[in-house]
């Protein structure tokens, strides 16, 4: 758990550093993580078998069951950083394939990712592509 809170403090922008110590955030985390044990998964690289230097989720989302199929799932794989110094050896694509092959083998029929635009040919070449039937709303609209 500390591991993970410290790859997400490290990911987070400046301004919101601001508003919880890392313990804090920690404890903050292990008791969302309980919440969500069930629909989120991490996956994590480390060194030495004692610093994580990487993380990738996996959120497992039940689908409207339809006839003949009433346990449906879809998936996205969120928050994947790798730590600026271990980056480029091959850490997160591993994660992200760990991620999505757990999220395929839990039944998902369909593995997404937002991504930022830099990273968008890393996850272009581990399989995913766009689509023009995956569309969003933005929050103002």
């Amino acid at each position: 758990m500390d591991g993970l809170a410290r790859l997400l403090w490290l990911d987070a922008p400046d301004e919101q550093l601001d508003q919880l110590p890392l313990e804090a955030f920690t404890a903050d985390l292990a008791h969302w993580w309980a919440n969500h044990q069930d629909s989120h998964h991490a996956f994590v690289a480390d060194v030495d078998d004692h610093e994580v230097v990487g993380m990738a989720w996996a959120a497992l989302l039940p689908r409207t069951p339809r006839p003949g199929a009433t346990r449906r799932l879809a998936a996205d794989i969120q928050t994947v950083f790798v730590m600026p110094q271990y980056r480029g050896q091959g850490i997160g694509s591993a994660l992200v394939d760990a991620a999505a092959a757990y999220a395929t083998q839990a039944g998902a029929a369909r593995v997404t990712v937002h991504s930022g635009r830099k990273a968008v040919p890393v996850y272009e070449r581990l399989g995913f592509a766009s689509t023009p039937q995956l569309l969003q709303r933005p929050p103002d609209s």
